[in-house]
């Protein structure tokens, strides 16, 4: 009955309004525009009314009336017994006695606006799926990985509350929101992370997100988001977003997609595989004939239509050639016989009927495999592992894939042929076609044609093509460095295959393409990069559980390690553990697998070497390894790094620079020996090497390793050689920091650390890739630096023990909240050091009660010349009544004016004139001369006759100050001041010790 009553009187004050709007509007020469209702605040939630509409959205839900619960009809309105009547209104309005304020129909208006508010999911992001042109991200938060869907499709952003139970984050309640799916569902979300801050690609950003059960995704960047960083440039073919970031023009790049990839299994496999939990799909697919074909020169299509026999199947034995495959055997050995595997004869029956293979009464037989190929098909293969054994070897040399690719140097255009069948497009000699005899259930054959998995089948392939031509394998490359050169070349190649009756695979060629893959990389004019497929094969790659896995992520990355800067020093905490019964995953682990990743992505393009041009060997050494980039035109061509082992650990820093420069020579000597090189060096004493007089077993070994070889040493500060393998580098003038400053214990408590510190975790993985960094922080001997000083994270403990290590210590002697701060801020860095500083001086007991003020009322200031050298004017005055320490019990103090150093001189008291003079001689006139003038108290000893005449003698003035009066020489008492309160503090247990840290007192 209260509900309607309120409702009754809002509904009819609102009709009052209108009313009185409606007559203000239609008055002549008058127009009305509506005053928005101005806002009350941020609105409070009524439980009441969300109750009251979850009811209602139930009931419509379900086909019942709003008011009673019972179901709906045409003709339940007329006999609803809750239903309110017309003429309530006007009952319950006279029952009112006050009207609903402004206030109150505001407050529901916008209670009502709020829990209708709407958002939208779109169906990639609830389905999981992608339609090709998804752009998806990992992120880090807290250390954890995070998959990001950027989706334009959604209204707002979102987090999985699945994700947040791994990752603890602070929501808040807000009012419940509805969450329209794709697919006409409803969901309500009533959590939400106001920043939840996330690293991505070496950048940090903070958004609010909508918590919601999310299935595919850790979380989703919606409309808002991008609405925000708005202008972008979206690049959907390299899956690229670039918009402006904090004042910077930023770019992130998505996850590429991975080919789908098919795996023949077993029953038994797919047994176990129902057995399990995990989603499977199982299919027979056909190979698609119609792939896209990149579009092709003019001129090249014109060519290939003279060679379209060259493209067609072959349906016979290919003919006897000069280079007939042979299989020579060792002396002595015996027929190969096995048993055989279990096979599928439909592609032997093919083989079959082509005439490659005939039965045979061989005495060899070998067991039969079936290799998958790319497009889906299989190839018939026979494991000559044991006839392999016998034969011997072809010492053709297989070219590397680095010399192969050295080659394409200034080239425009490429063209890659693919044989059909390449292997057995060439003929077995006749005298060794038994040698291939193989075994099934169905008979025994042997090959007339070349089959795969022979020793020397390689070897066959490489020497009737070279020129302007790359064969590796049964794939061959054209190469020129113009269109009208690669059309002649292109003809030569195609009329050799005519001559000799190969066959191509035409819709496995490319044709005069700028752009290129071969042997696992993208070749064009720009030089060499690593192919984006294998890459996100690494991206996607899991966290390892077993070496097997680990040994698998690394031969992957490991092939593309000349593109890595430091890939070895990356590497080593996962190369670790590949000893024996030593994998363990750590953090360390964790991280170094994320930055190996993140290495991966950001894979330079390095250049082709061009071999008219100089050669430029970059060399860099450190504690932890060594490293080495090769160059041309400052444009990196191959990286070199490696870790050092525990020998190698313990040489000097100009062995391990002399050992990274003979690596770096021994590794590219196939490119430097041609012409003279370059040498850049970060060690001076290297730099003189020629001129050097050899005295060590390492130099011995080095310089015949040089010897024949044209090159020039130049030297480069470090700070400069950057691009030496981006390893971490001693700073400039270590070696003099080392003997000033003792290093302490818990400099490496500082490394350890970052083992739990989220935020050094993110820094370690970003430096890893690029150090330094933009914002001045570098990664040097596993500690994070700052524009040189050492980064302390988060550890609140760490932090307390470093300032007490520089305060409460006698190194510290309990300074100031200044000169501590000043002392700390020549090592360290941290946010709020300063703060931290004064804190911790203000809570210190032992200042607390050793410590007076030294503020007094300002006074005629009347200061004394100030000297125009060190040590010529000199203030001396007694410090006495101090307890007996090795039989002294009086300080003389002794201060320049110029430099403020101070020197503090034992004295046993009763002494006289001439006593304190010897002092003064050794001590004072020994180390620095003659003084010009000393500023001295009214003592009798300053006073004294034998004083006097041995100053004057000297050619010293000498300047006693005002009876009374110590302002006079302020200084001296300050410097007094500060050495009493320093022997209070050190000494404050044993008094009678204070001597003998009168030394570390001066310094």
């Amino acid at each position: 009955m209260e509900r309607a009553v309120m409702l009754a009187k809002i509904q009819q004050q609102l009709q009052e309004k209108s009313k009185h709007k409606a007559l203000k509007s239609s008055a002549p020469g008058r127009s009305f525009t509506p005053t928005p209702v101005p806002s009350t605040g941020k609105p409070q939630y009524n439980p009441a009314l969300a109750k009251e509409r979850q009811l209602r959205d139930f009931r419509r839900s379900n086909g019942l009336c709003y008011y009673c619960g019972d179901k709906y009809d045409s003709t339940h309105l007329d006999k609803c017994a809750q239903r309110p009547k017309q003429h309530l209104n006007a009952l319950v309005v006279n029952e009112l006695d006050t009207p609903l304020t402004d206030e109150v129909l505001n407050q529901l208006a916008v209670e009502d606006t709020l829990a209708e508010e709407f958002c939208s999911l779109s169906l990639n992001a609830l389905a999981g799926t992608d339609n090709g042109s998804c752009m998806k991200i990992r992120a880090l938060v807290q250390n954890k990985v995070m998959l990001i869907l950027i989706d334009s499709g959604s209204s707002h952003s979102f987090v999985s509350s699945h994700f947040l139970r791994q990752v603890p984050c602070q929501t808040s309640s807000v009012f419940p929101s509805k969450v329209k799916l794709a697919n006409g569902d409803e969901l309500t979300t009533d959590q939400v992370v106001s920043q939840l801050e996330w690293w991505c690609q070496g950048h940090t950003f903070c958004t609010e997100m909508k918590v919601l059960p999310l299935g595919s995704y850790d979380a989703i960047l919606g409309y808002d988001w991008l609405e925000s960083h708005s202008p972008m440039e979206c690049h959907r073919k390299d899956r690229t977003l670039s918009f402006m970031h904090q004042e910077t023009k930023i770019t992130l790049q998505g996850i590429l997609p991975v080919p789908l990839q098919m795996t023949e299994i077993t029953v038994e496999q797919l047994w176990k595989c129902c057995k399990g939990n995990d989603v499977w799909a199982c299919a027979v697919v056909q190979s698609s004939e119609n792939a896209p074909v990149a579009a092709i020169p003019k001129e090249i299509s014109q060519l290939l239509q003279g060679f379209q026999d060259v493209f067609t199947e072959p349906t016979s034995l290919p003919p006897h050639r000069c280079y007939d495959h042979t299989i020579p055997l060792i002396p002595g050995a015996t027929p190969v016989n096995s048993r055989p595997y279990r096979y599928s004869p439909l592609h032997k029956d093919d083989i079959e009927q082509q005439g490659w293979i005939v039965h045979s009464n061989s005495p060899f037989a070998s067991p039969v495999l079936l290799v998958q190929k790319k497009d889906g098909t299989w190839r018939l293969c026979v494991d000559y592992r044991r006839l392999n054994t016998l034969t011997i070897k072809n010492r053709f040399p297989i070219p590397l894939v680095e010399e192969i690719l050295d080659e394409l140097a200034g080239s425009m255009f490429f063209t890659k042929l693919d044989l059909t069948a390449g292997y057995h497009q060439v003929r077995m000699d006749p005298a060794d076609e038994h040698k291939t005899a193989f075994k099934i259930h169905h008979g025994h054959y042997h090959f007339r044609v070349m089959p795969f998995g022979l020793t020397n089948a390689p070897a066959t392939f490489h020497p009737f093509l070279r020129k302007f031509v790359i064969v590796f394998m049964d794939d061959i490359l054209v190469y020129s460095p113009s269109l009208a050169q690669h059309e002649q070349h292109l003809k030569a190649v195609l009329e050799q295959l005519r001559k000799h009756q190969f066959y191509l695979k035409q819709r496995k060629c490319s044709f005069a393409q700028p752009q290129i893959e071969y042997l696992g990389h993208i070749i064009s004019k720009e030089g060499v990069a690593t192919d984006p497929a294998k890459t996100a094969a690494m991206q996607n790659w899991p966290t390892p559980t077993s070496i097997t896995e680990l040994r698998g992520f690394l031969g992957l990355t490991n092939y593309y390690r000349r593109f890595i800067k430091g890939y070895g020093i990356l590497a080593r905490p996962l190369t670790q553990l590949l000893k024996k019964n030593s994998f363990l995953w750590t953090d360390q682990a964790q991280a170094a697998f994320i930055a190996l990743k993140l290495a991966m992505q950001q894979a330079p393009i390095l250049a082709l070497p061009d071999f008219q041009l100089t050669f430029v060997v970059e060399t860099d050494a450190c504690a932890l390894g060594i490293g080495a980039v090769l160059l041309q035109n400052e444009r990196p061509i191959a990286f070199l790094s490696k870790p050092l082992g525990e020998r190698h650990r313990y040489l000097s820093i100009y062995e391990k620079e002399f050992l990274a420069l003979i690596m770096a020579v021994e590794r590219w000597r196939s490119y430097l020996q041609r012409n003279e090189f370059v040498i850049r060096i970060d060690h001076r004493s290297l730099a003189f090497l020629s001129k050097q007089n050899l005295h060590s077993e390492l130099q011995h070994k080095a310089m015949a390793r040089l010897m024949g070889l044209q090159f020039k040493i130049v030297y480069r500060k470090g700070k400069e050689n950057i691009a030496a393998d981006a390893l971490s580098r001693v700073a400039h003038l270590f070696a003099l920091q080392a003997v000033s400053v003792v290093q302490p214990t818990w400099v490496q408590e500082v490394a350890n650390s970052y083992v739990t510190d989220s935020k050094a975790q993110q820094l370690l993985a970003k430096l890893a890739v690029s150090s330094p960094d933009s914002q001045g922080f570098e990664l040097v001997d596993g500690i994070i630096k700052h524009q040189g000083l050492i980064w302390v994270g988060t550890n609140s403990a760490l932090r307390t023990k470093i300032i007490a290590a520089l305060h409460s210590s006698p190194i510290g002697g309990h300074s100031g909240s200044k000169a501590t701060y000043y002392r700390l801020k020549r090592m360290f860095f941290w946010k709020g050091l300063r703060r931290d500083v004064e804190e911790f001086v203000q809570q210190c007991q032992i200042c607390q009660q050793a410590k007076h003020e030294l503020i007094h009322p300002p006074g005629l200031l009347q200061p004394l010349p100030v000297p125009d050298g060190a040590w010529k004017d000199l203030t001396m005055d007694f410090i006495e009544g101090l307890p007996k320490s090795e039989a002294y019990n009086t300080i003389l103090v002794v201060v320049d004016r110029f430099t403020k150093v101070a020197h503090f001189l034992p004295l046993k008291h009763p002494f006289t004139a001439s006593q304190v003079a010897r002092i003064f001689l050794d001590n004072i006139v020994k180390l620095h001369g003659v003084p010009t003038s000393i500023v001295s108290d009214r003592d009798r000893i300053f006073l004294s006759h034998f004083w006097k005449e041995l100053f004057q003698l000297l050619g010293t003035k000498l300047m006693p100050r005002t009876a009374y009066h110590p302002q006079t020489d302020g200084q001296s008492e300050r410097v007094n001041q500060c050495l009493e309160m320093y022997l209070r503090c050190v000494i404050a247990d044993s008094p009678a010790d204070w001597k003998s840290w009168l030394s570390l007192a001066e310094f």
